[in-house]
């Protein structure tokens, strides 16, 4: 019986967290944001 009320919980779960959808689509390019941002840095200090 625990095990069913679990997965009625992790399956509402998503509804949950819809209004973060465009939050999570954003996600995979935050880590090119930060190589971005060390070679902004980078030109900012001329290449030192």
């Amino acid at each position: 019986m625990l095990f069913i009320r679990v997965v009625v919980f992790f399956a509402k779960l998503p509804e949950a967290y819809a209004f973060l959808s465009p939050i999570v689509d954003f996600m995979p390019v935050i880590p090119l944001l930060f190589f971005l941002l060390a070679f902004v840095w980078q030109a900012a200090v001329s290449f030192r």
